[in-house]
């Protein structure tokens, strides 16, 4: 079969093409040529002759299609009925002139920068040395020959319709035994089926039983995915690079509380949520970026997370889970709310021991007995009000309040700044007999200094305030890669592993008996001071023999 159908496609594509060939090139080949050879041979002589008679007179009002051109004898175009002559540069290197000058006619077939085409040049020279050339385009030529394409097409256009009555004939002839064949059952032919196709009937059969099983599992797999999808609580969508939907789950619809029923491949993502978060995340994840988002709504609280889909290096989609984080936004309301009502509430008997504070440091009482005491007082009374007010700012940050308007950012240097803190707590830490240390040296950090420093005090205060007595702690200030780095090491308690990613809430404590009384709130100070001026905060610690607190800080960019 497949040398039948070669060799009768050969012989049609042979046969057109070979007619095709042989009445274009002898019907076509050096007529034209020497046709506008001759013709413009003669409108050069012609154009000599009336140059002799009349001079550049004989030019005026003569229109012709060719282009002429009149140079005098040392190369100057006198004439030229295409271009200003004036502009013209010296003629008398052209081969055309040269050979006309030498044997009183020349001709030239080269690139016209004139004509911007491939021209036909003829030259003739007058008895005073000048020459007058006329010259055409190869495009007019073939322009002039369109007269005899006719006939030439007729014939192409009756050999194509034999070979195509022919060639639909013998395909028809050749596939007809194929497509009269069952592949379900291959035996049920007409006879004429052809040997070359036996084996691959055979592969086609198997391959269909195989087809066949795989999409029985494939249905089946489908049915267990369908069920485990719809019993989720969380949503989900898989989107094409158009936004279009190609699964999702019941979940997902009930999340985005939409009544549309998605077609696969067909309904946009957008038409089930028109919330600018989810189109947003949405519009993230096609461009190539992970993106989460809240959609808020009343009393509901819906938190979109998308991500893209990249298969072989190239972006094929994206996925987007629907999370109900109703009850948990509601948790950290009342938490932060709390947070709030404490600060408030402290706030009021901290400024009373601030001013009674101020009142005895004036000297208000004898100073012999209350002046040293009154100024603590007051010192630690100031740091304690700037916490409460450093606490209600967090939360204003976690309602998504002003970020920036808090406190002016500027570089801080770290090591002194480590070496203030230091000197704050070292009164409680020689009433335990515990040594602070200050390793490392100049590093600087962007941001807001007196959160910096509440940062290292809480740091700092609670590994005194959890360490064993006689214990240490050391601080190391560095600067890596441009990074601003401050550990601070104790040889405390040490912190559970099942609970170290508990440390940073809000009033959590490991242990309450070893509590100082604090509220525990501060390293959830320490964590959101982080993640307000753009650090992380990374633990390592191990059970009785003490915890690693590490505050990396992004480049002090100016």
């Amino acid at each position: 079969m497949t040398r039948r159908i070669f060799r009768a496609a050969m012989t049609v594509a042979l046969a057109v093409l070979l007619a095709a060939m042989t009445l274009i090139v002898g019907v076509l080949h050096g007529y034209f040529q020497s046709r506008t050879a001759a013709d413009l041979n003669q409108l050069a002589a012609a154009a000599a002759r009336g140059a002799e008679t009349d001079g550049l007179d004989y030019f005026d009002g003569l229109r012709v299609s060719s282009r002429l051109t009149w140079v005098a004898e040392d190369g100057t175009v006198l004439y030229d009925n295409w271009q200003d002559a004036a502009e013209m540069e010296n003629h008398s290197g052209r081969e055309e002139v040269v050979q006309a000058q030498a044997q009183g006619q020349g001709t030239a077939e080269r690139w016209s920068d004139t004509l911007e085409q491939k021209a036909l040049y003829c030259a003739v020279r007058l008895n005073d040395g000048s020459v007058v050339r006329a010259a055409s385009t190869q495009y007019s030529i073939w322009a002039m020959a369109a007269q005899g394409l006719q006939p030439m097409l007729l014939v192409l256009a009756a050999a194509m319709a034999l070979a195509a009555v022919l060639a639909s004939r013998l395909s028809r002839s050749i596939v007809r035994p194929i497509n009269e064949l069952d592949l379900n059952d291959p035996d049920s032919g007409s006879g004429e089926l052809y040997d070359e196709l036996t084996p691959l009937l055979t592969r086609l059969r198997l391959q269909s039983r195989e087809i066949r099983r795989q999409m029985e599992q494939l249905r089946q797999r489908q049915k267990e995915f369908t069920a485990i999808t719809d019993n989720m609580s969380e949503g989900f969508l898989v989107l094409d690079t158009r936004t279009r939907v190609l699964s999702n789950n019941s979940a997902a619809l009930r999340l985005l509380e939409t009544d549309e029923t998605p077609v696969p491949g067909e309904t946009g993502a957008l038409v089930l949520s028109r919330e600018e978060n989810f189109r947003r995340c949405v519009e993230e994840a096609l461009a190539g970026r992970r993106s989460e988002r809240m959609v808020r709504r009343e009393n509901l609280c819906r938190q979109i997370l998308a991500s893209p889909v990249v298969q072989d290096g190239h972006l094929t989609g994206a996925v987007v889970v629907i999370l109900d984080v109703t009850e948990r936004e509601q948790r950290e309301s009342l938490r932060r709310e709390f947070t709030a009502n404490v600060s408030h509430e402290l706030k009021t008997p901290l400024t009373a021991i601030s001013g009674t504070a101020e009142i005895l440091e004036n000297g208000t009482v004898r100073p012999e007995d209350v002046s040293h005491f009154a100024g603590n007082i007051h010192r630690e009374a100031g740091r304690l009000i700037e916490l409460v007010n450093d606490i209600i700012k967090l939360s204003r940050l976690d309602e998504g309040g002003p970020d920036g308007s808090d406190g002016a950012w500027e570089t801080v240097e770290l090591y002194p700044l480590a070496q203030s803190v230091l000197e704050q707590v070292r009164p409680a830490a020689e009433k335990r007999s515990v040594t602070l240390t200050l390793k490392g040296g100049a590093a600087q950090a962007r941001g807001v200094p007196q959160i910096l420093e509440e940062m290292l005090y809480n740091l700092c205060d609670n590994a005194v305030a959890y360490n064993r007595d006689g214990g240490s702690v050391c601080v190391t200030v560095e600067q890596a890669d441009g990074h601003a780095r401050v550990m601070v090491e104790d040889t405390g308690v040490g912190i559970p592993p099942e609970v170290q990613d508990r440390v940073f809430e809000r009033f959590y404590r490991v242990d309450k008996s070893h509590s100082r009384g604090g509220t525990g709130l501060g390293l959830s100070i320490v964590k959101h001071g982080a993640s307000y001026l753009g650090a992380s905060v990374a633990l390592h610690s191990e059970v009785g023999k003490g915890s690693v607190f590490t505050l990396d800080f992004p480049p002090a960019a100016d």
